[in-house]
C-alpha cells in the first residue's frame, strides 16, 4: 500500500511488477522488490499499480509476455526461501500470469454461498493453466486447498453453519480444506486499520499481526497456517 497523498509522489508508478511483465531484458526481480514496511521480518516485496488495467488488453497479445514473471523469478530462486504471489479477485490476465509461474494455490475463501458457485470457474480456470503448463513442459498446479477466510466468529454460525459449509467444499466442489482458518476478529482488523501520521493528514499504515499483537489468537492462526503450508510444500 503506497504511503503518499498527492500522486506525485507516487514511487510506485514506474517501477512495479507492470514493468517486470512489460519487458524482457529490463526490470529483473531485484530492480522492482523492495523491503516491506508493514512487517519487522526481512521481506522482499514488488508492488501492483492501478495502471495495470490499462495495459492488460495490450498484454494479453503478447505471448512472452506470460511466462516473464515465471523466467524472472527463476533468477532469483536461490536468493529467497519462499514466493508468496497474491493475484486479483477476477480471473484476468494477471491471475492466469501468477498461477503459470506458481508451483502451489491456496484458494481464500468466505465460504459463503455466491463464492462458493464461484468455484466452479476456478476449477476451469486451473484446469486451463495445467493445460498451458503441460504445453511448457511444467508440472501442474499443486491445490494446497480451500481457505476459510473472514470467517465469522459468532457461535452459532460457527457451531451449525459453518461446518455444513466447509463440507459443501469438498463434496460438491471437489476441492480440499486447509486444516487452518482465519477468522474475523478484533486485533486482526485494528492491524489492518493502523494509520500513519503524514503532515496533516492520516494514511493507511497496516501492520503485520506479528508486529501488531504477536500474542493474539489471529497471530496464531496465521502462525497455524505458515507450518501447514511448509508441511504440505516439504
Amino acid at each position: 500500500m503506497a504511503k503518499f497523498l498527492d500522486e506525485k509522489d507516487d514511487d510506485l508508478k514506474n517501477n512495479n511488477i507492470l514493468q517486470l511483465i512489460q519487458s524482457r531484458e529490463k526490470y529483473p526481480v531485484k530492480a522492482v522488490a523492495r523491503p516491506s514496511t508493514y512487517v519487522s521480518q526481512g521481506i522482499d516485496v514488488i508492488p501492483s499499480h492501478i495502471e495495470m488495467m490499462k495495459y492488460e488488453s495490450e498484454l494479453t497479445r503478447i505471448e512472452p509476455a506470460k511466462t516473464r514473471l515465471l523466467s524472472k523469478l527463476k533468477d532469483v530462486k536461490n536468493d529467497y526461501d519462499i514466493v508468496l504471489i497474491d493475484t486479483p479477485p477476477s480471473l484476468n490476465l494477471y491471475a492466469r500470469i501468477a498461477l503459470l509461474s506458481a508451483g502451489y494455490l491456496i484458494i481464500p475463501s468466505d465460504l459463503k454461498p455466491f463464492a462458493n458457485e464461484g468455484l466452479n470457474n476456478v476449477k476451469d480456470f486451473i484446469a486451463d493453466i495445467n493445460e498451458a503448463k503441460d504445453m511448457f513442459g511444467m508440472s501442474p498446479l499443486k491445490i494446497l486447498g480451500v481457505l476459510p477466510s473472514k470467517i465469522s466468529t459468532n457461535a452459532r454460525f460457527v457451531q451449525y453453519t459453518y461446518p455444513k459449509r466447509r463440507r459443501m467444499v469438498e463434496q460438491r466442489y471437489g476441492f480440499p480444506l486447509m486444516s487452518a482458518a482465519i477468522y474475523e476478529r478484533e486485533d486482526l482488523a485494528k492491524a489492518l486499520e493502523n494509520t500513519l501520521e503524514y503532515g496533516e493528514e492520516d494514511i493507511p499504515d497496516p501492520l503485520s499481526i506479528f508486529d501488531y499483537k504477536s500474542d493474539s489468537v489471529s497471530a496464531h492462526e496465521f502462525a497455524m497456517l505458515a507450518s501447514e503450508v511448509l508441511e504440505k510444500i516439504n
